[in-house]
């Protein structure tokens, strides 16, 4: 399994990166992790504008979803004809929302373009990916990813807040990527992670890499790395960045 981080910035795009997206790859098969605003420009640095099979979606608020917009008019429009329909997994109201974002009748929206699933509560089945979601305390309903290929597992928190369940859902990951929106003594409860969080889940959960992302571009990166470091993991902790790969 191979991860490329396409978007890393949290809540909106910053300088050096678009928001959430991940690129997961194995067997040939591309799956699109989050797809949030400024990804598919960042994408088409690393891999085909088209050539994705799936894409999964934590949550709808923008910073995760919106660039699914672009892309439809990219699929839709290509030169030559509409590219192959593909599935698009995410909250229950994701078409609905979709459309709406792009000025579309409901009916067909982008249902043309995209095949919309409901995420399964639990384990499903996505290319050649057994995929494990789970709730998060969010403001909205949100989805931690846990995404197993090949005896390894990578562990995407998506938006949380402080969550037991997200560190059974890290449990022995050989990769944990975990938002690390705030600093301490900034953070409301059932929103997001602090960075000192972000590494005592991965404490808990045993993972056997931390990578903290979501990272809020008014924020001081190497001050929330140093907040990690100082936590109860101890384990490599590293910033995510646009265009890191990782081999699992």
């Amino acid at each position: 399994m191979r991860v490329t981080v396409i978007g890393c910035a949290g809540s909106f795009p910053g300088p050096d990166s678009p928001a959430s997206s991940y690129l997961v790859q194995a067997e040939g098969f591309n799956l699109l992790l989050d797809i949030g605003n400024g990804a598919i420009g960042s994408l088409q640095r690393f891999h085909p504008l088209y050539d994705i099979d799936a894409i999964c979606i934590s949550h709808l608020h923008a910073d995760h979803c919106l660039d699914l917009c672009g892309y439809w008019v990219a699929r839709t429009y290509r030169p030559g004809g509409p590219a192959p329909v593909i599935p698009v997994y995410g909250p229950d109201d994701t078409a609905r929302r979709m459309a709406k974002a792009y000025d579309l009748p409901e009916e067909p929206g982008m249902t043309g373009t995209f095949d919309f699933r409901p995420l399964e509560r639990g384990p499903m089945t996505v290319g050649p990916f057994q995929i494990t979601t789970a709730l998060m305390p969010h403001p909205i309903e949100a989805f931690a990813f846990r995404i197993e290929h090949g005896g390894k597992v990578l562990a995407y928190s998506g938006d949380t807040g402080v969550s037991d369940a997200l560190v059974e859902h890290a449990r022995d990951a050989d990769l944990f990527l975990c938002e690390a929106s705030f600093l301490e003594g900034d953070n409301p409860p059932a929103l997001h992670l602090t960075a000192r969080e972000a590494a005592d889940h991965a404490a808990r959960a045993r993972a056997r890499r931390l990578v903290l992302t979501h990272l809020v571009p008014w924020n001081d990166a190497d001050a929330s790395l140093a907040e990690a470091k100082g936590g109860t993991y101890d384990g490599p902790i590293e910033l995510a960045h646009v265009g890191a790969v990782y081999e699992l």
